[in-house]
């Protein structure tokens, strides 16, 4: 039986995240999902394809998206949560807004993942902290709108390890225990291409704060800038090549759009680096 960490997941090998955007303008897919049908049949061929868990979010926190009110949000992924959480998916929810976040753990959710890092709604540490929920905190600056705005930074690396800290801080002031806490350095969040790929090559920093890292450089558009692929979908390969450096730097969840692909590639990197030559069994 697998040894279980974080959100009571497994601790002995990297982690499979779907994207599930029940949204009309998510950057890459928006509009795919926005039928809860749709979204429900994505979210099982998901599971199919060896996902460990999915991230449903109801508000595009793509840079210049406009704010949805907590009721539209929840109106839009609840009955999602409900049917997959039915089916046995482990379901985080995707929301910066407390009103959004207890209607989504009362529908099954297990997980929120809040790209403010619990800075945008007063009200959202403290339940989660009376819930005692698993949490994502993800780095940004600004708000969806505005995030572009605020991509300067005098070093980069120190600066986004403190404002980490000073979030994983809130957390636990907030009463929030340190094992329900993961962390995300918000890849594309206030940070230009060129921040990104210094970001992804001095993750080791983050991952020395001593929590689960989770990884969202699914088709972002820092891999086109430097690798190809004018269009989100034609950024597979980037994405894969990136999502994989993560985990050899010591990231834990790959956020991505591509399960299959990344069900597949994950799994072999971990059957590389993780046994000794000789063993293998099957030719």
């Amino acid at each position: 039986m697998a040894d279980l960490g974080w959100a009571a997941l497994p601790a002995d090998r990297p982690l499979v995240m779907g994207i599930l955007n029940v949204t009309p303008d998510s950057f890459s897919d928006g509009g795919a999902h926005a039928d809860p049908a749709a979204a429900i049949a994505a979210g099982r061929a998901m599971l199919a394809a060896g996902a460990d868990l999915i991230d449903i979010g109801g508000e595009s926190t793509r840079p210049g998206a406009e704010p949805v009110a907590p009721a539209d949000e929840t109106a839009r992924i609840q009955p999602v949560i409900s049917a997959l959480a039915a089916a046995g998916a482990v379901i985080a929810a995707d929301t910066r807004n407390a009103a959004t976040m207890a209607a989504a753990l009362d529908a099954g959710a297990r997980i929120i993942n809040d790209v403010s890092g619990l800075r945008h709604d007063p009200a959202a540490a403290a339940l989660l902290a009376a819930r005692r929920c698993p949490v994502i905190l993800m780095h940004s600056r600004g708000t969806p709108k505005t995030m572009s705005a605020h991509a300067h930074y005098d070093d980069l690396l120190a600066e986004i390890v403190a404002e980490l800290i000073d979030l994983r801080n809130r957390a636990l002031t907030a009463g929030i225990a340190a094992a329900h806490i993961a962390l995300d350095p918000g890849f594309g969040l206030a940070k230009t291409g060129g921040q990104n790929i210094r970001l992804l090559q001095g993750l080791a920093r983050i991952v020395a704060l001593g929590h689960p890292v989770l990884i969202g450089v699914s088709r972002k558009q820092f891999i086109g800038q430097f690798a190809g692929g004018a269009q989100p979908r034609d950024r597979l390969p980037g994405s894969l090549a990136a999502g994989l450096f993560a985990l050899g730097q010591g990231a834990r969840i790959l956020r991505v759009h591509d399960v299959p692909a990344t069900v597949q590639a994950v799994r072999l990197w971990h059957e590389l680096t993780n046994h000794q030559p000789g063993c293998a069994e099957t030719p």
